[in-house]
């Protein structure tokens, strides 16, 4: 075998003093590093990390849809990161599932980047929980790719998951089906399960119910699920009862993973009568009791007024004909004074008794604040037991 080639170090004209002459066939930047021995220049490669990540990321990513106006960065983060712990979400060991969030405030949806494939597929399991007072939609972003990450690790949520920890069922609440599923929010904590059922039952019969409640307390979280047998109705309770007014709250009702639907034409009628309906209800909630088949009228009426008979008869016609505006009137009663004046129990009140409640319910949200005479009424539910002995002066 021939010796190696000795390159000399000699300079050559055009060449830099101190660098190695050129070789033919040999690349500018090669560099000889001894007899027969060639280095090639370091090209800077991506880490493997990186690589990795930029390759997963549509996987460890989901999209989270329907943010509140105050949502941001940090307080999306930090709940789901909250969340992902509370329900044993988290595979990627201790510290927050959460690396990353993008919002677009315009549009009130975000990017949630987890740590890992499994928690990305962990935090499906989450569509639909309540974030910040309302349900958020959790799904998979628009470049997902199905193939791709099934090599790359679950993408199911594991079916072990304590997702009671946070009073969420997978993909519903309490078994409730989507898409039709409502949700009800705002509602006075106070408001017992009674209650919330009667004011959704006026648009018809539930299929399913849920008052959200805290865990150790029992108390109300101040939100809802249902869903109707009829299915029709669904969009027409939430045009009808979304933006209610109930005592200092306002009520929040649309379809859990949906914005809030408009009726069709053709339902506006039906619309129409189910908020009258929601207006008994309301009233019904805010005086705190049921109503009676009663109405008591107070204001409307003096004891002078009562003790001619002929003023009299015309007052009893004009409360009869006011009274069967509402509903199925039965009878009407306002108490005189006795034959020489004296006072009397009930004097100054119209008592008006339906055939149903919700005759009497409407008379007493139309007939309160009414006008007679220049006096404003006041109407309010009188106790059946009460009305039927006669005793009018409660």
């Amino acid at each position: 075998m021939p010796p190696p080639i000795m390159m000399p170090n000699v300079s050559v004209p055009g060449q830099v003093p101190g660098t190695t002459a050129a070789v033919p066939g040999m690349l500018p930047n090669m560099f000889l590093l001894g007899a027969g021995q060639v280095q090639f220049p370091t090209i800077p490669l991506m880490p493997v990390q990186a690589m990795t990540q930029q390759a997963t990321r549509h996987a460890r990513r989901v999209y989270v849809g329907g943010l509140s106006a105050t949502a941001n960065e940090q307080s999306v983060a930090s709940f789901f990161s909250q969340v992902m712990s509370a329900i044993g979400g988290n595979t990627a060991g201790p510290g927050d599932a959460v690396v990353n969030v993008y919002i677009n405030y315009e549009k009130k949806f975000a990017f949630v980047e987890m740590r890992s494939v499994e928690e990305a597929s962990n935090a499906m399991a989450l569509d639909g929980i309540i974030f910040e007072g309302a349900p958020v939609k959790v799904r998979r972003p628009s470049d997902y790719n199905a193939p791709l990450a099934a090599a790359l690790g679950s993408s199911q949520p594991n079916p072990n998951l304590n997702l009671a920890a946070v009073e969420l069922l997978l993909g519903s609440a309490s078994g409730l089906e989507e898409p039709d599923r409502i949700f009800v929010g705002g509602l006075p904590y106070y408001f017992t399960e009674a209650q919330v059922r009667e004011l959704l039952e006026s648009f018809g019969a539930l299929r399913g119910f849920d008052l959200v409640k805290d865990r150790e307390t029992g108390n109300s979280k101040g939100y809802a699920f249902c869903v109707y047998q009829d299915l029709s109705v669904t969009d027409i309770a939430c045009a009808a009862l979304n933006g209610i007014k109930m005592g200092d709250k306002t009520l929040t009702v649309r379809r859990a993973n949906q914005g809030i639907a408009q009726p069709r034409p053709e339902q506006e009628n039906i619309l129409l009568q189910a908020q009258q309906q929601v207006a008994i209800q309301r009233l019904v909630l805010q005086v705190g009791s049921l109503p009676t088949k009663v109405v008591c009228l107070t204001q409307v009426v003096s004891a002078d007024e009562l003790k001619d008979d002929e003023e009299y008869e015309e007052i009893l016609d004009d409360m009869k004909g006011e009274g069967e505006k509402y509903g199925t009137l039965v009878n009407v009663v306002i108490p005189r004074p006795g034959p020489n004046g004296e006072a009397t129990p009930g004097v100054g009140r119209v008592f008006l008794e339906y055939a149903d409640i919700e005759g009497s319910a409407k008379a007493r949200l139309g007939l309160h604040g009414r006008k007679f005479a220049g006096n404003q009424a006041v109407a309010i539910f009188y106790e059946e037991n009460k009305y039927a002995k006669g005793e009018y002066d409660a």
